[in-house]
């Protein structure tokens, strides 16, 4: 990301969302960004996921070029290069959780099996159930292994703790921290809990549509020993 803007106009009222922002993300890393309610990290996460637009500024994937993509390139970017996990876990009601991953992994090029991906998250005893026979927690995972089982060069979390009490959160980000490191998956995850910032390799705080701070963690946390 270089020089990266994005402004939004309500009327006659104009919120900058992004100012400027200079960034770098790096293959298999584990990237947290922290910062609060409307610092910009959701608009930075949507634009990084083909999602929504810049306004100025350009995203390079690759070498190429997202910011002047058209939107059928961009559909292809996010069907195969990218995983998404969101707060609240858009699972199909009437759907098990071996049919809810499956629905991704029968348009990705080279997916795993829905079941391996079940597996990796702790869920391969769970594969007939429903949504509604599941925790919260359990759902969540569930969203992880839909989004991880296309094999993404990406995953992109969105407060994928944030519906979830700290037990269960913690679950939540072993399964993100054992996707990123038996996959590789660069993983960028936002968030506004400072606690969870001791799993990434970075920290990137942003503040009013900019990067504030970059820090780099030496000694890397595993999730169970975060103290929320």
């Amino acid at each position: 990301m270089k020089g990266l803007a994005k402004l939004y106009r309500m009327g006659e009222v104009e919120v900058h969302a992004l100012r400027g922002v200079d960034l770098d993300l790096f293959a298999g890393e584990l990237v947290v960004l922290l910062g609060p309610s409307g610092s910009g990290k959701s608009t930075l996460l949507n634009i990084l996921g083909g999602l929504d637009t810049a306004s100025a500024g350009e995203v390079v994937y690759r070498e190429k070029d997202l910011t002047r993509a058209a939107e059928r390139e961009l559909t292809e970017y996010r069907r195969h290069h990218v995983g998404f996990v969101f707060q609240f876990y858009n699972l199909i009601p009437s759907l098990t959780a071996q049919e809810n991953v499956a629905v991704v992994t029968d348009i990705a090029k080279r997916p795993m099996k829905p079941e391996d991906a079940l597996s990796l998250v702790g869920l391969g005893e769970r594969l007939t159930h429903f949504p509604a026979q599941m925790s919260g927690g359990e759902q969540q995972r569930v969203a992880i292994a839909r989004a991880i089982a296309k094999n993404p060069d990406v995953l992109l979390c969105d407060e994928p703790t944030g519906a979830l009490d700290s037990t269960t959160g913690i679950k939540v980000l072993e399964a993100l921290e054992r996707a990123n490191r038996e996959l590789a998956t660069t993983t960028v995850i936002i968030t506004h809990n400072a606690d969870i910032a001791g799993i990434a390799d970075r920290v990137i705080h942003l503040s009013d549509g900019r990067i504030s701070e970059v820090s780099v963690n030496d000694v890397k946390k595993r999730p169970g020993d975060l103290h929320w």
